[in-house]
């Protein structure tokens, strides 16, 4: 599974990469969690608000903090 949390490094981009992070530690998924910052990179989600969450490729959130539990809801087979 492949996570990336989107965003230029703003507080709560840096607070959603925490929140994901926490999240598949505690779900016990194999996950890469990656942070994008380059916005060109961010545009070709087709997202134009940060903090973005994407999983395997699939926008889960654009411009909020997501919580743990929409985190976890997301990643669980």
């Amino acid at each position: 599974m492949n996570i990336k949390v989107l965003g230029p490094g703003c507080p709560k981009c840096q607070q959603t990469e925490k929140i994901v992070k926490e999240a598949v530690a505690e779900a016990g998924v194999d996950a890469t969690v990656e942070k994008v910052t380059d916005m060109l990179k961010i545009a070709e989600f087709g997202v134009f608000g940060t903090p973005s969450v994407v999983v395997d490729g699939e926008v889960k959130s654009v411009g909020k903090i997501p919580s743990k539990q929409d985190v976890k809801n997301w990643i669980k087979k």
